[in-house]
């Protein structure tokens, strides 16, 4: 199941991550994931917020500018060899990853990688037709 995940850009100097976070805190918007990464110009913030749209109405009336785009959370096997599982089927069907990074969940054995793919509608098939467990909302932030 894809979710959506917002895609923050960031001014490249200091006091722009704080500025994101303290306005979702006074929204009482609880981050979920997140991944930052920089370029000279500018960072992008990824989350994962399980009120997405309020998220982002939030940040908008910040003066951010803030971008929702599809990912796949993919349960892995936490023990060697987990991800490169769960590349085979990605690999096979050539699809391109766009970027990938780590969700902490609590499950037991597993670890949980979120995806950004170029396609993810065939990427989402590729994965649950190898049997790899792609996760809902409703695993992610409960019911």
């Amino acid at each position: 199941m894809k979710l959506q995940q917002l895609s923050i850009f960031l001014e490249n100097k200091p006091g722009q991550l704080i500025k994101a976070c303290d306005l979702l805190a006074q929204a009482k918007i609880n981050i979920s994931t997140l991944s930052l990464a920089d370029t000279r110009e500018f960072g992008i913030l990824h989350l994962l917020i399980r009120d997405w749209e309020k998220a982002k109405a939030e940040l908008e009336k910040g003066g951010f500018t803030v971008k929702p785009n599809e990912v796949l959370a993919v349960e892995v096997e936490d023990r060697p060899g987990g991800l490169a599982e769960i590349l085979k089927p990605i690999d096979a069907a050539k699809l391109n990853i766009e970027y990938m990074y780590a969700f902490s969940t609590g499950r037991k054995g597993k670890a949980v990688m979120i995806f950004r793919f170029g396609d993810c509608e065939k990427a989402n098939a590729a994965l649950k037709a190898a049997g790899v467990n792609v996760l809902g909302d409703v695993e992610l932030f409960g019911a």
